[in-house]
């Protein structure tokens, strides 16, 4: 079992991957895969707002 402070810190990690995702959309020559990745910004965004209305933030 993972304590809180494993659990924030693994969020922090997730939410500094969102940013990279984010520089993928401004690439022209995405092309198909632009889907896919605002796929998974947008699940992205479902855990981190999960997650903070589960674990509020002190």
């Amino acid at each position: 079992m993972m304590d809180l402070q494993t659990i924030q810190e693994r969020i922090v990690a997730v939410q500094s991957k969102r940013e990279y995702l984010l520089s993928l959309l401004e690439q022209p020559n995405l092309g198909t895969l632009r889907v896919d990745v605002n796929q998974a910004l947008e699940e992205l965004d479902e855990l981190i707002d999960e997650f903070r209305r589960t674990i509020p933030v002190e």
